[in-house]
Parts: structure tokens; C-alpha cells; sequence
């Protein structure tokens, strides 16, 4: 295995730790800053909309600046932010901090797939992507209830030391281990937004952000949908191991049946799934082991999205993959976004034990959105135009 590639993997697992790990401690944040449960969850709102907006302006921006110095600004960054959140007297300097950390998240997480795509074999690229993203995907498994157990049996600001170590660890060993990383060909911010006036494009990013607002609009608030189940820290944790995991087997699952089965097809599936789990939580939630399984099925479908979504988007228009991939995370990311803030108004309007039937409205959009982006894409299969989006060398 090349070390290389595991610290580029262990900066993606702080990134993706910093990103569900508010949800694990979101009681002890409100209760510290004397908040209201709904206005605490906008730390992840903020979080969000921050890497969502600043990932494709920082990439045009920072197109000339040498790929190991941005990693290392953007995880500097990251790390700092993680600790002025932990070392907050205020909420609203606790708000601030999350919008420097979703830049050093944005200045990292693009830089980071690109560069180890870049410093393999060209027939080991694909491999190197999967290893850097599993970071992503071991930190909903792992680093999320891990981070969640610390703020449990201690303080949540102990959460924000452990997240805010992850990423020195990954900053000191991308030092060590990698060398300066050739540029990559230079892409302007609007030839990166350019695919969005194509419609198989825009119905099937529409379709990435109504899934993931329907999923995070109950994972924001986990803590206090599922209250009358989480005894304690370990209990809480292992739930969250449980939606983790189940996402990462999916995922898995997933790689071996989608150049057999329809990606539209296996969309269609999960949302619905999804939103009959969603329609049950109310009741599913109230007994520990019927919520068990309904984390299961939930974290299965969940991040069964994704798959499915970059399936679409790359074999849409190959030649500009990493640009499309980027608008899909960007999609991810206002989802989430956009979940933080309709969950609060939720919560106040149908209660936390209900706040997932707005999911199953979500969840219904999504399989519409989902079935008009595949019927864009069976009648037209080559994306129209790409002379706008050929990158330039600068």
C-alpha cells in the first residue's frame, strides 16, 4: 500500500469526521452555549454551505498554487478552525470558525482526490481514488462515533481536539512523505459550472441534493430523534457504527452491480426504501432494537445515492468526470446544507420524533427528479457541447 495515498486518506477521514460528528454531540453544544437544539445544528449548516460554495472557486482560483502547499494551507486552515471552535466563549465565534474550517475542507478535499490520481501508474488511478474517498467513508464508521463517545464521557470541545488532531497528523505526514505534485491542467469557474446548463446534468445534481437533504435532515438531529433509545455515549456511537457500516457494505455492494443493473433502476430502489424507512421512524424509533434496524436500512440507502449519482454523471461525459464529481459533492454539500435549516424549522413545527415525515416528502421529489434525469440521459447520451470545458495549461 502506498503510504502516500493513507495520508491523503487520513485528511479525508478529519474532513468527513468534522462533517457527522456535530451531530453526535449536538446536545452538549446547544446545552453549553445555552442554545436552542435547532440554532446549534447550524454549525454543520454553515459547514456545509462553506465547502459547497468555496470547493469550485478555490480550485479555479488556486489553480497555479503547487499542489502540496494547498493541502497543507487548506488542512493549516482546517485545524486551526477545528480549534477555535473547541476553544469558543461564544456561539457566534463558534458559527465563524465553521465557515474557516468548510474553506480548509474546500481548499483540501479536491486537491487531495486530484493529487493522488496524479502521483500513480495511470492503471492504478482508480484504485488511488477509492483509497482517499474510503477516508471519507471510514470517518461515518468510524472517526463520527468514535468523535462521539469522546464528547460523551467528556466535553464536546474534547470532540473538536480529536478532529482537530486527525488533520495535524494528516498535515505532518503529507510533509514527510510527499513530494511537489505537478499542476494539473488549469479550468476556469465558469467552464466548471458550464456542464449545469445541460439537463441530464442538472436533473441528476437536482437528485444528489434532495437525497442528501432528505438524509441529513434527520442526521443533523439524530441525537434528539432517536432520544428515547441513546442511554449513553457507547449506545449513541454504536448507532452510528451501525449507519456507518451499513453505508460502506452498500457502497461496496454497489461497485459490483452497476455496470450490470440501471443506475435509474437502482435509484429508484433506494429512494424508495428510504422513504418508507423514513415513514416508519416515528414508531421505528421508540424501541432500541426496531431502530437498530432502521439506522441499518437508513445508512444502506442512504449513502447508497452516491454510487449510483457519480455512475450517471461519469458516463455521462467522461473527458470531464472530475469536473462533474465536483458539481455532484458541491450538490452533496447544499443538501446538507439545506437540511440543517429546514430540520430546525421542522423540529418546532412536527416535534423530533416526526421531523422525518419531511423526509419522506424529500425522498418523493428525489424519485422524480431521479426518473427524469434517467429518461434525459437514455435519449441523449453524449453531452452536447465540450468545447468550453477543455482545460488550459497557465
Amino acid at each position: 500500500m502506498d503510504k502516500r495515498l493513507l495520508v491523503l486518506a487520513l485528511g479525508m477521514f478529519a474532513l468527513g469526521t468534522d462533517t457527522f460528528v456535530i451531530a453526535g454531540v449536538l446536545p452538549e453544544i446547544a446545552q453549553g452555549f445555552n442554545v436552542d437544539i435547532g440554532v446549534a445544528g447550524q454549525l454543520t449548516t454553515l459547514y456545509a454551505i462553506a465547502y459547497a460554495l468555496l470547493a469550485p472557486t478555490v480550485a479555479a482560483i488556486a489553480a497555479n498554487v503547487p499542489r502540496k502547499q494547498l493541502m497543507l494551507s487548506g488542512l493549516a486552515v482546517f485545524v486551526l478552525a477545528n480549534l477555535t471552535t473547541a476553544l469558543a466563549p461564544t456561539f457566534t465565534i463558534a458559527l465563524i470558525s465553521r465557515v474557516f474550517a468548510g474553506l480548509g475542507a474546500a481548499m483540501y478535499a479536491p486537491t487531495a482526490t486530484g493529487t493522488g490520481a496524479t502521483i500513480v501508474a495511470p492503471e492504478r488511478r482508480g484504485q488511488a481514488i477509492a483509497i482517499i474517498v474510503a477516508g471519507l467513508t471510514a470517518a461515518t464508521a468510524l472517526g463520527s462515533p468514535i468523535g462521539t463517545v469522546i464528547g460523551g464521557l467528556n466535553d464536546w470541545r474534547w470532540t473538536m481536539y480529536f478532529v482537530s488532531a486527525v488533520g495535524l497528523a494528516a498535515g505532518l505526514g503529507i510533509m514527510t512523505l510527499l513530494n511537489d505534485v505537478p499542476l494539473p491542467a488549469r479550468v476556469s469557474l465558469k467552464a466548471r459550472l458550464a456542464p449545469l446548463q445541460d439537463s441530464r446534468v442538472g436533473w441528476t445534481l437536482l437528485t444528489t441534493f434532495l437525497g442528501m437533504a432528505g438524509n441529513f435532515l434527520v442526521y443533523i438531529y439524530f441525537s434528539v430523534v432517536f432520544d428515547r433509545v441513546l442511554a449513553n455515549a457507547f449506545l449513541f456511537g454504536a448507532l452510528l457504527v451501525v449507519w456507518g457500516t451499513s453505508g460502506t457494505l452498500t457502497n461496496v455492494a454497489l461497485s459490483r452491480v452497476l455496470d450490470r443493473v440501471s443506475a435509474t433502476k437502482v435509484m429508484w430502489i433506494v429512494l424508495l426504501v428510504q422513504a418508507v424507512d423514513m415513514a416508519l421512524l416515528p414508531w421505528s424509533s421508540a424501541s432500541l432494537w426496531s431502530a437498530v434496524l432502521a439506522v441499518a436500512v437508513w445508512g444502506a440507502t442512504g449513502w447508497g445515492i452516491q454510487g449510483p449519482q457519480q455512475y450517471r454523471l461519469v458516463n455521462v461525459a467522461p473527458p470531464i468526470a472530475p469536473i462533474l464529481l465536483g458539481l455532484n459533492t458541491a450538490a452533496t454539500y447544499l443538501g446538507v446544507t439545506t437540511a440543517g435549516i429546514v430540520g430546525a424549522f421542522g423540529i418546532h413545527l412536527l416535534g423530533a420524533h416526526r421531523l422525518s415525515f419531511l423526509s419522506v416528502g424529500i425522498f418523493v421529489l428525489a424519485i422524480f427528479t431521479s426518473h427524469m434525469a434517467g429518461r434525459r440521459i437514455e435519449r441523449n447520451r453524449d453531452l452536447p457541447t465540450l468545447g468550453d470545458l477543455q482545460p488550459t495549461r497557465s
